[in-house]
């Protein structure tokens, strides 16, 4: 095999997972330097196979398609590697060799999972995502992060057991595995549906994202919201594209995080419900299956990717510097972190879709192919989730962390601006945000599908004036609320998500069947042991010392009931022959 084949043979991301592990060998500040030159290196070899490049690989009686690549795992992996580049140039002071070897894994695991073309591949690059990704969590160190990974760690592996379920039922059913659009026709497909709808946080399967995220470390974050909740989403596009089931769910993702983001404190954790929110638009978008709605889904996936990332690595550096993200304990620090706040800024005006934005060329396409399918409802859902985007993390995220309330932490803990390779990392993040939405055209030629078969024009007068007025009266009715005093409190709380069922009333009821069960086992075993007492009591009236059986017997007795016994027993076998 020459070295041109065997670069065809490998899966794409295999520089991230190899060279990933290899850091481990390096000594800081090389391998720190070595995260920037992997995403390089892997994109390189990434770009370089063939337009509906194939490769198979035959394991035991099966077949299996290690890579399979089209335009939409070009699109997700384009913007997976834009993502493991930027989170390693945000993560460049850190000195923590877990945190970049799990990086660059997990990034790698996601790369490979969107050029996986059958089941079993995908299954195994699952799991690796789920199982490198935990120590990001892990790396915080602290008692709440390491319970927060168990968790996270039991969900993740927990969605890859239904995904292998679902494969085998479905090898088993259909005698191949190839990775495809699927109908919910059968347990197999319904297995691997539901796998795939908890990486994508629908709602009731949701938590694990405001659990987990929020906890991990600084930098962690950065990765962590780019690659497991798009791998889903990539994987819902590739295989159940059209299903009316995702257009509710992705309406009701896009709305109920609007009501906790607003009333949460903890501002990655707004942003964690903003990430959920943002994701009920791409579930739309593949559930509505045009297209137009598919071309919409995956650009907004990557440009989500982006702005998302941004905002999660401006809260990075608000943590790095000031040791906290809530928003009852800071303001005022665009005194002090200037920079980090004109960057925050930028992402929060992409994530609100403002026109010559980045989020304005994508959302856009996907509320237009709703109103073509005239879809009222939905599209009034999507609207209003619009509006409330604008809300939580357009104004509230750089208002609450830089501008209202100084409660003097950048005095106290002497807050500076981040430090530069943090500036570079939101600065790119920024130009992209930018660029992309003046000239959106750069991404559209990356679209699953060519726009001549899915027009779609984003700076038309109607697109801008009702994104505009949509914004515009957004502001209006946050300061209104602010001036009223009604707007809620920032203040320290913990708000009840769905979560309360599995971490307060699954554990209760638990407790109360193991004092009902310890309460039946003690009664049990009391009865037995008054049972037990009486029987030896019995057995002791009848055996013991003074009992009929226990007493010595005279010679007469003895040769009386041996004759007796000797003629039943004549008399049985008499009877028996």
């Amino acid at each position: 095999m020459t070295f041109g084949d065997l670069m065809l043979a490998l899966p794409p991301g295999w520089p991230l997972i190899l060279g990933g592990l290899l850091l481990a060998l390096l000594r800081r500040p090389a391998f720190a330097y070595a995260t920037l030159a992997l995403p390089i290196l892997s994109y390189w070899h990434f770009s370089s196979l063939p337009d509906a490049y194939t490769y198979d690989l035959d394991l035991f009686w099966y077949k299996l398609e290690l890579i399979k690549v089209d335009r939409l795992s070009r699109i997700f992996g384009l913007v997976f590697h834009i993502a493991a580049l930027l989170g390693a140039l945000f993560a460049l002071h850190v000195r923590d060799r877990v945190q970049h070897v799990s990086a660059m894994v997990y990034a790698g695991a996601t790369i490979a999972a969107t050029a996986a073309g059958d089941l079993i591949s995908l299954f195994i690059f699952w799991e690796m995502t789920a199982i490198s990704s935990v120590f990001l969590i892990w790396a915080r160190r602290t008692p709440r992060a390491v319970r927060t990974g168990l968790r996270y760690l039991v969900i993740q592996v927990g969605s890859g057991v239904l995904l292998l379920s679902g494969t085998l039922l479905y090898l088993a059913e259909n005698g191949e595995m190839t990775l495809k659009a699927f109908t919910l026709d059968g347990p197999a497909t319904w297995l691997i549906f539901l796998a795939f709808g908890i990486k994508a946080a629908f709602p009731l399967l949701h938590n694990w994202l405001q659990d987990a995220y929020p906890e991990s470390t600084a930098t962690g974050t950065v990765f962590l919201s780019g690659f497991t909740t798009k791998l889903a989403i990539y994987a819902l596009a590739r295989c159940f594209p059209g299903t009316e089931l995702l257009i509710p769910i992705g309406v009701v993702m896009t709305l109920f995080p609007i009501f906790y983001a607003e009333i949460e404190n903890d501002l990655r954790k707004v942003l964690a419900y903003s990430l959920n929110n943002q994701l009920g638009y791409m579930v739309v978008g593949i559930g509505i299956g045009t297209e137009l709605a598919l071309n919409g889904a995956a650009a907004h996936a990557f440009v989500h990717i982006i702005y998302k990332g941004l905002l999660f690595m401006a809260m990075g550096a608000v943590l790095y510097r000031t040791g906290t993200t809530r928003a009852s304990e800071l303001g005022g620090l665009y005194k002090a972190m200037p920079w980090t706040t004109a960057f925050c800024i930028v992402g929060a005006v992409s994530i609100s879709a403002f026109p010559l934005f980045s989020g304005f060329v994508a959302k856009g396409m996907i509320l237009t192919a709703v109103a073509e399918e005239h879809r009222t409802l939905t599209f009034l859902g999507l609207l209003f989730a619009s509006a409330g985007v604008m809300h939580h993390s357009g104004i509230k995220i750089p208002y609450f962390a830089f501008f209202a309330h100084d409660h003097g932490i950048r005095h106290r803990r002497k807050v500076r601006e981040a430090p530069w390779n943090m500036l570079g990392a939101m600065a790119l993040a920024s130009a992209l945000c930018i660029g992309i939405g003046v000239l959106p055209g750069l991404l559209y030629v990356q679209l699953p599908f060519s726009l001549a078969a899915a027009e779609y024009l984003p700076y038309t007068a109607t697109h801008v004036v009702t994104q505009l007025q949509l914004l515009l009266l957004a502001a209006l009715a946050f300061a209104v609320l602010m001036r009223m005093g009604l707007y809620p409190d920032e203040v320290r709380s913990i708000n009840v998500d769905s979560d309360w069922t599995y971490r307060k009333v699954a554990p209760a009821v638990l407790r109360g069947l193991e004092r009902g069960f310890m309460a039946t086992r003690g009664a049990v075993e009391r009865s037995v042991s008054v049972l037990r007492i009486r029987m030896m009591g019995q057995f002791g009236h009848l055996y013991g010392p003074r009992g009929w059986l226990g007493s010595p017997w005279s010679t007469g007795e003895t040769a009386l009931w041996s004759a007796i016994l000797l003629v039943a027993y004549l008399v049985l076998s008499y009877y028996v022959d």
